[in-house]
């Protein structure tokens, strides 16, 4: 959950001088009654990860190899795996829990603790779960578009998803307070680097970056709730779900 929010805080942001125009070009855009409010927070959020957040995943990346950055997004990944099961089995998913079963056995005993990713080559792809979803599939709508201080990009519902996520993962009633902030210190730093490109991109080729931000964003969570025919199972956060996956050579995982 909180390797989520680290990402979102650096995903928030918006030029002044667009964002400015933009609150008046889009006021009163459906699904996000709060959007003035929304990008003062967007401008709060791109000043923390320009002074904070980018230059440490920057220097993370210069000082860990890639090699073992895969490995530590590996555990990291595979730490999450109980938490999605969970939410499988409260969805009634109950093919997708046995997947997400069979993942965490495999990668944690003969993938060593998560460090490689052996049920992908088994062909057992990862799942998707979270708490939002399943308050999805129990009929919860979407509510308004939110803009969270530190937290980026949401809606309502996912909100309270967030919350909730924070207590559906037994592996985060199994560590102590300081392992649990440096697991998701570091999931935070490096999913961030993994988006370094991607999102001066974004940035850089938006006219208006709060709406773009927010296109993408609702994009990516209609795919993962199922309201398209893409798959939000692996989609890279900045990722257009219409985009046709790139599949990550066997020896990298």
């Amino acid at each position: 959950m909180i390797q989520r929010i680290l990402l979102s805080l650096a995903l928030a942001s918006s030029l002044a001088a667009c964002a400015g125009r933009g609150a008046d070009m889009e006021a009163g855009t459906p699904g996000d009654p709060l959007e003035a409010t929304n990008r003062q927070v967007l401008d709060v959020n791109l000043a923390v990860d320009d002074a904070v957040i980018k230059p440490v995943a920057q220097g993370y990346r210069a000082a860990v190899p890639a090699y073992a950055r895969t490995r530590i997004r590996n555990v990291l990944d595979n730490m999450q795996e109980p938490r999605i099961f969970a939410n499988n089995v409260l969805q009634g998913r109950f093919l997708d829990a046995g997947h997400t079963t069979l993942r965490f056995v495999f990668n944690s005993t003969l993938g060593v603790a998560g460090l490689y990713d052996v049920a992908t080559d088994f062909g057992i792809a990862r799942r998707t779960g979270d708490f939002g979803q399943t308050l999805n599939a129990w009929g919860l709508e979407d509510g308004p578009y939110l803009m969270l201080p530190i937290a980026g990009p949401s809606n309502v519902r996912d909100t309270v998803g967030l919350v909730g996520d924070g207590f559906l993962n037994p592996i985060s009633w199994l560590l102590p307070f300081g392992g649990n902030a440096a697991r998701a210190g570091v999931g935070g730093v490096d999913l961030r680097e993994q988006n370094i490109e991607s999102l001066d991109a974004l940035r850089g080729e938006s006219l208006d970056f709060y709406s773009r931000l927010r296109s993408v964003w609702q994009q990516r969570r209609n795919a993962e709730l199922g309201r398209t025919g893409d798959t939000g199972d692996r989609l890279d956060v900045l990722e257009d779900p219409g985009a046709a996956p790139t599949r990550v050579p066997a020896a990298a995982r």
